[in-house]
């Protein structure tokens, strides 16, 4: 009888967050989790920062997985707050480290004022608390939310961000990110891929959206999310039409950042629609 061996499945899941940033997994940790999810290509795409890339990428190494180094920054268009996910970038790469840098000190004035507003809510210690959770990673708003959820002054980590750090909120601190066109040359300078993260999640309207793919593309943008985690069935259809009009490769990715959320977990994603080019075709 003849031996028929089974056929490895790719899969891919290209952003997802460290402690390097806010994520509740160490690099080392969170690449192994991969492979116990039969994640087989992993980006790790800490917000605005390199610091967890070399751990890694060692251990993907160690142990078969194929990685991509990759980064998400924040950026502003038409006053929104966009993430942009950079991946295949050369993290040593001059520009983006001196701007990383910049991002994390935004990040940490932002995080001092977040906690100023919290104390005229008589909500004491949020910045003791989420200094000693974030160590040496970047200091974000999840944070926060992880305080005020442990605190009991919300029931959730949504709620968290309706009620106090979300704009307009109580503790909401505007931030003034770098222009879409220049994380995009920042992220193409590294030799990467830019790619819009979790495009529906800005509650654009479509016209907005169709200006701002036009835009991105005309910036050098290569790529849009078109599969992420709690993403139905008609939302695929429809970010996949946009990536198929304006000629944008497609990205999958869970945007995993700790294991509290059953449906949020790393390599549990819908497949790319075959319609599509995939992003990691342009990478390899």
């Amino acid at each position: 009888m003849m031996n028929i061996q089974p056929v490895m499945t790719e899969v891919y899941d290209l952003h997802c967050h460290s402690t390097a940033s806010d994520g509740a997994f160490t690099p080392e940790n969170l690449v192994l989790r991969a492979q116990q999810q039969g994640v087989t290509t992993l980006a790790l795409t800490d917000h605005d920062t390199v610091a967890g890339l070399a751990v890694a990428k060692k251990t993907a190494e160690s142990i078969g997985i194929n990685f991509i180094p990759g980064i998400e920054l924040s950026s502003n268009w038409q006053k929104n707050c966009l993430h942009i996910v950079g991946l295949g970038i050369d993290p040593t790469y001059q520009p983006l480290v001196e701007i990383t840098d910049h991002l994390q000190t935004l990040r940490y004035e932002r995080c001092e004022k977040i906690a100023e507003k919290l104390e005229k809510k008589r909500i004491f210690g949020a910045l003791e608390s989420v200094k000693a959770a974030a160590g040496d990673g970047m200091i974000t708003r999840t944070h926060f939310a992880d305080f005020l959820l442990s605190q009991k002054h919300v029931d959730t980590q949504q709620e968290a961000f309706d009620r106090y750090l979300g704009q307009g909120k109580s503790a909401f601190v505007p931030t003034i990110w770098p222009e879409l066109e220049a994380v995009v040359k920042w992220i193409t300078g590294a030799g990467g891929m830019a790619v819009i993260a979790h495009p529906l999640r800005y509650k654009l309207s479509a016209k907005y959206i169709k200006r701002l793919l036009n835009e991105f593309k005309s910036f050098g943008g290569h790529g849009i999310e078109v599969i992420t985690s709690r993403i139905n069935q008609d939302e695929i259809r429809l970010v996949a039409k946009y990536a198929k009009d304006f000629e944008l490769a497609g990205s999958v990715g869970s945007d995993f950042h700790n294991d509290s959320n059953p449906y949020v977990e790393l390599g549990r994603i819908a497949q790319l629609p075959l319609t599509i080019t995939p992003i990691w075709e342009l990478l390899s």
